[in-house]
């Protein structure tokens, strides 16, 4: 699905709310000051409040990464890149049990690049 490129300094949050941020090892493809992110790229998610109900009360089940779908086309030192449209994310937000949450949410990104 053709999308802008995403960054490491893109405002993005998991399907609860909380903040996460990227670590890459991408140190050639740019988009402005920022580098470029892939699918190999491990994205952190802090603070997720999410919990589900269990006899007798609750537990605690947060977002603590993100796994994004990959661009068809574009490659960044051989991994696929990951492009992003404004809104719902192409990804999906994962617990410590890998039991998929949702789609994480873009709400800043940058309108430059754009890529397939």
């Amino acid at each position: 699905m053709p999308g802008f490129l995403l960054h490491i300094g893109a405002g993005v949050q998991c399907f609860h709310g909380a903040a996460a941020s990227a670590a890459t090892s991408n140190v050639r493809v740019f988009v402005g000051p920022l580098a470029a992110v892939t699918v190999a790229d491990l994205w952190n998610v802090a603070g997720c409040p999410f919990q589900i109900p269990v006899p007798p009360g609750t537990k605690p089940q947060p977002c603590v990464s993100l796994r994004w779908a990959p661009a068809t086309r574009v490659l960044i030192n051989g991994q696929p890149a990951v492009v992003q449209v404004p809104g719902p994310g192409q990804g999906i937000c994962l617990p410590i049990e890998q039991i998929p949450q949702g789609a994480p949410v873009v709400s800043a990104l940058q309108g430059r690049v754009f890529a397939m």
